[in-house]
């Protein structure tokens, strides 16, 4: 079953195009991932995905739902971690999740549990009432994953959701986010230029070079339509867009992944 269908989607800023006349479709429970250098469209196109940015032209619809004519009814059926960083450093773990359940209009009655339940999903418990500013990298993000599914979405859109973590971290982040599209047959959509990030994770790949869509489809089929069944994805990668892929660096406190959110988005 299709979840989110595109149809010849294009974002124009000035000259600039930054998606150009993207078709893809994305099963429910799959991990989709959107691979491409910084500044390949990966972000503006998941902007488009959660109604921050509206199309130039095309269309997108999630489980039926269109972006321009039903932005309300998206909302109540996504969830999204952008680059960019969403927990208060000033708050505990908890207050966070408590925020955003309100925001969210939880009802009181089932609020509690649910934030409890988020918690311990993404090995957070322990910390719950520790202010976020002592959180590593990977803690922050396991609880902005959390907060974004307070709601219960159907489909979950992770920009970079491992952008300046460590390699422990990482794992951790994967191992979560596998977790949750096995046990709750969620959608994934998330965007990255870690080739091994998409490796691991994703369960069909788009692989993005200058907002076009160059290739696109399982692991096997790309190394398949690239010519050799044999091919690492790096040279996969570099056949289709004609450029290497980065290895990410080590960053650890909340100001320093911060910062490097803050770089990554300014990519694009």
């Amino acid at each position: 079953m299709i979840i989110l269908q595109t149809e010849q989607l294009t974002k124009q800023f000035g000259k600039l195009i930054a998606v150009n006349h993207v078709d893809i479709s994305v099963q429910r429970g799959e991990i989709f991932g959107l691979l491409g250098p910084n500044g390949a469209g990966k972000t503006t196109m998941l902007k488009m995905f959660t109604t921050l940015l509206s199309p130039s032209f095309g269309t997108v619809k999630i489980s039926g739902f269109d972006i321009v004519k039903q932005p309300n009814k998206v909302r109540q059926i996504i969830g999204y971690v952008p680059q960019m960083l969403s927990a208060d450093g000033t708050l505990t773990g908890y207050e966070n999740l408590l925020i955003f359940a309100k925001i969210y209009d939880l009802p009181a009655k089932t609020r509690e549990k649910r934030i409890w339940e988020l918690l311990e999903l993404m090995n957070l418990k322990d910390s719950a009432n520790f202010l976020v500013r002592t959180y590593s990298g990977g803690m922050i993000r396991r609880l902005e994953i959390a907060q974004s599914l307070l709601h219960q979405p159907h489909i979950l859109f992770l920009d970079e959701p491992t952008v300046g973590l460590d390699p422990i971290a990482r794992q951790t982040v994967w191992d979560r986010i596998i977790h949750l599209s096995k046990e709750y047959d969620l959608t994934i959509i998330l965007t990255t230029h870690y080739m091994e990030e998409a490796e691991n994770l994703c369960t069909h790949l788009a692989i993005m070079h200058l907002g076009k869509v160059v290739a696109q489809g399982t692991q096997k089929e790309l190394k398949k339509s690239a010519g050799d069944p044999d091919m690492s994805m790096d040279k996969v990668f570099s056949h289709y867009a004609g450029a290497e892929i980065e290895i990410g660096g080590n960053i650890h406190g909340l100001r320093e992944i911060s910062e490097t959110r803050q770089t990554a988005r300014r990519l694009g």
